[in-house]
């Protein structure tokens, strides 16, 4: 009986996506808390400061997705746990939604509402939910860093 050590990940690779993956969150809550302020008071500012934010929020995803991708899908098919794929695919998803609604963003001011906040809102329950996922999974060998 021979015991094969689960293959590890990249400390490289862990490191980047614990670094980049709570930043996208931040912005979108923040582009959120902005999308209300704007429904609620009218001043532009607050639709094109949102308008930012999803756009920066967009572009901080894309480092630790590509690092998950690469993790769950690529290198380590045989030791990914299912919570790791849901929570790969939550992302996206609400990377897919964010994208919708930095287009929606991109309308004159007054047209955004109220699918910008409804579309921030999704964007951050998906997240949200991403992140309790991962929190809540059991620790594998095969997944500690």
């Amino acid at each position: 009986m021979s015991y094969r050590p689960a293959p590890r990940r990249s400390v490289v690779a862990n490191a980047i996506y614990g670094l980049f993956n709570p930043l996208p969150f931040g912005f979108f809550v923040a582009a959120l808390i902005f999308d209300v302020v704007y429904d609620r008071s009218g001043e532009i500012l607050w639709m094109k400061g949102a308008a930012w934010l999803i756009v920066i929020g967009l572009l901080f995803a894309i480092i630790p997705r590509l690092v998950n991708l690469v993790q769950v899908w690529i290198t380590s098919r045989r030791t990914t746990v299912a919570t790791e794929r849901f929570d790969f695919w939550l992302n996206l998803i609400a990377i897919a939604v964010a994208v919708i609604n930095a287009f929606v963003h991109s309308r004159d001011a007054y047209a955004v509402m109220p699918a910008g906040v409804w579309l921030s809102a999704l964007t951050v329950l998906l997240l949200a939910v991403a992140h309790i996922v991962i929190a809540t999974q059991p620790t594998t060998p095969g997944n500690l860093a």
